[in-house]
């Protein structure tokens, strides 16, 4: 946890027009729901809250080979809220940081919030060591129900750790800045702490060949639901929270050249 002077916590809020109990960090939140979740309670009005959201998998095939098959996509993690999604981390181990995230407000100022999210120093193997969100997003496989919607899940892939950053601006608007804000993660192991985000309107987004961007769905047969699904544990706070699934269906096995087909 980031640590403050109380008085000058007390302050902010204050300066804010909060009281002290929403200065105290008493909407920390966790694995699981987010109960209360500042975005939608007293602050809504004052906070800018963020709203991740993810496209459905795209540029999928499928490769085969040491006992598995997987099944490869481009992921895109959307911010489309009021405000960016960021988060700050400071450093609590040899490969650990621990998070508060950072909300911005319509009167130019920033609120910080008490997480139970981690930032990792995670090798991605050829590339190096990066700071990364833990449980930023994660891909699963769905079985479906006779209405064709998600019934059961019966895989999930290993990527779950990503930068968050402005990679490229896929919804330009008054709220998007029309240059990026928030770099590429850091490779330095010696990083006291660490800001990560995604302005509005940008993407952090990862192509198919990248590292861990699969299922193996190896055995699987029929028509499944693919699912790309941001913040899985509900460690951020976000204005909406129904929205951070992208999905698409897709007949399995593969075809014999890794060709995914629609069902």
């Amino acid at each position: 946890m980031i640590t403050r002077p109380a008085g000058a916590v007390t302050l902010l809020a204050i300066a804010l027009g909060l009281g002290a109990a929403a200065a105290s960090g008493g909407y920390g939140g966790g694995h699981g729901p987010i109960e209360p979740n500042p975005c939608k309670g007293e602050l809504s009005e004052l906070l800018l809250c963020p709203d991740l959201q993810m496209a459905p998998p795209s540029e999928m095939y499928a490769t085969s080979g040491h006992g598995r098959v997987l099944l490869n996509a481009t992921n895109n993690v959307e911010s489309r809220g009021e405000g960016p999604l960021e988060v700050r981390g400071e450093r609590v181990g040899k490969r650990k940081m621990e998070v508060e995230q950072v909300i911005h407000t319509s009167n130019g100022k920033k609120r910080l919030f008490d997480t139970h999210a981690n930032l990792v120093f995670y090798e991605v193997p050829g590339l190096g060591s990066y700071w990364k969100f833990r449980q930023a997003a994660r891909f699963e496989l769905w079985t479906i129900n006779s209405q064709g919607d998600a019934k059961k899940r019966v895989r999930t892939g290993p990527k779950l750790n990503y930068c968050f950053r402005d990679l490229e601006r896929t919804e330009p608007s008054a709220k998007s800045p029309p240059g990026p804000v928030y770099p590429a993660c850091s490779q330095d192991p010696a990083k006291k702490g660490r800001t990560l985000g995604t302005s509005v309107g940008w993407s952090d987004i990862y192509p198919s060949g990248y590292y861990q961007n699969w299922v193996n769905v190896k055995g699987m047969s029929g028509c499944f639901l693919f699912i790309h699904r941001a913040d899985p544990l509900n460690d951020l706070y976000e204005n909406k929270e129904g929205n951070n699934t992208g999905e698409a269906r897709v007949q399995l096995p593969p075809t014999k050249k890794g060709k995914i087909r629609d069902c």
